[in-house]
């Protein structure tokens, strides 16, 4: 009995140091990936300010490899869409995908890394309110307070920011906006229809769609410019190394999701998020000498106690669902033992009578 409690221990200690590790590994991924645009789109830094490029470049790359782990490899069970679900689903998915992540690209051309991730706090504020709009969320006086104190403590942190610029506030707040709203879609247009796609087959649905939409604005926005810094004397590099590089880390971003929301949930992920948050405005304070100041960090603080009491209350909701499943399990395991000792009952008397 005691080897048998020590060896269930030891595993349950493997589980969580590997689902910890895939945490870390994620962590780590998705803030290089979040440096590494800065330094590339930054006019100070590798000075190559072309957002809708650069998010094809990655959309390009992640639509081939993950057709290669698909289709080739076999890495992950695809799940067959039709043409009318992939039409009216996934589409409208892939815009809103592509409009993220070309706001949110453009917004690391004018404001740091820093301040970036505490105006991603209103995140959740986002997410609830649009929730609330499309009605998948109900209205709660306590969560809207929440809300309420996570928008004034980035509304703090913005008004000490040092190098504020409206323009690029205006970006990263839309980006905030219409990712919330694609979450919220996801929830409406697949979950709702039993579709749960891995991030690998969301990458293989969804990526070449956001290319085909980011190559409008592209050929009318950024491609004259290229052009005409293409057959100037100061025209702009393209080092493949680099745009090489940034794409694996991109790419490789998505399977780390793939593996922590797989052997933990979104939930941890969210939390993580948070971690990797901090980390981010201490390593652009430290490393790349962004300016942050005290009102930054008391904004900012206010926001992220709103923003952990919100995935507290979220966890315990997911802990009172398993529980109410649970009990339901029981109840209904109970009911069948019930039902078949009364049937064993009454085939015995009728033995007896006969």
């Amino acid at each position: 009995m005691m080897a048998k409690t020590t060896t269930l221990s030891s595993e349950v200690m493997k589980k969580i140091i590997l689902s910890y590790t895939y945490l870390a590994i994620w962590i780590v991924l998705s803030a290089t990936v979040i440096v590494y645009n800065k330094y590339i789109l930054d006019k100070k830094l590798y000075n190559w300010p072309f957002p809708i490029s650069l998010t094809m470049i990655h959309m390009g790359f992640c639509s081939s490899l993950a057709f290669f782990l698909v289709r080739i490899l076999k890495f992950v069970e695809l799940v067959t869409l039709s043409q009318r679900v992939y039409l009216t689903c996934v589409l409208p998915i892939g815009a809103l995908y592509s409009l993220s992540l070309w706001l949110s690209n453009s917004a690391y051309i004018y404001l740091s890394v820093s301040f970036i991730q505490m105006l991603k706090a209103l995140m959740p504020v986002a997410v609830y309110t649009i929730g609330i709009l499309f009605k998948k969320d109900n209205f709660k006086n306590s969560t809207m307070c929440n809300m309420l104190a996570i928008s004034v403590g980035v509304g703090i942190a913005a008004y000490g920011e040092a190098k504020y610029d409206s323009f690029g506030v205006s970006l990263q707040l839309l980006a905030v906006l219409v990712e919330a709203t694609r979450l919220v879609m996801i929830q409406i247009l697949l979950n709702s229809r039993g579709i749960n796609l891995n991030p690998i087959a969301t990458l293989y649905y969804v990526a070449p769609s956001c290319f085909v939409f980011l190559f409008i604005p592209w050929v009318f926005v950024e491609l004259p410019v290229l052009r005409a810094n293409s057959n100037s004397l100061g025209g702009f590099n393209f080092d493949f190394v680099i745009f090489a590089t940034n794409c694996l880390c991109a790419f490789a971003l998505n399977l780390a999701v793939f593996l922590v929301v797989g052997k933990t949930s979104a939930l941890t992920m969210n939390i993580g998020g948070v971690v990797k948050d901090w980390l981010l405005i201490a390593f652009s304070w430290s490393v790349i000498k962004d300016t942050v100041t005290p009102l930054n960090l008391i904004g900012y603080g206010l926001a992220f106690l709103g923003v952990a009491y919100y995935n507290h209350q979220k966890l315990q909701m997911l802990k009172a669902k398993e529980a109410e499943k649970k009990s339901q399990q029981d109840d209904e395991e109970g009911g069948v033992l019930l039902t078949e000792r009364e049937q064993n009952g009454t085939g015995k008397k009728g033995d007896s009578m006969d």
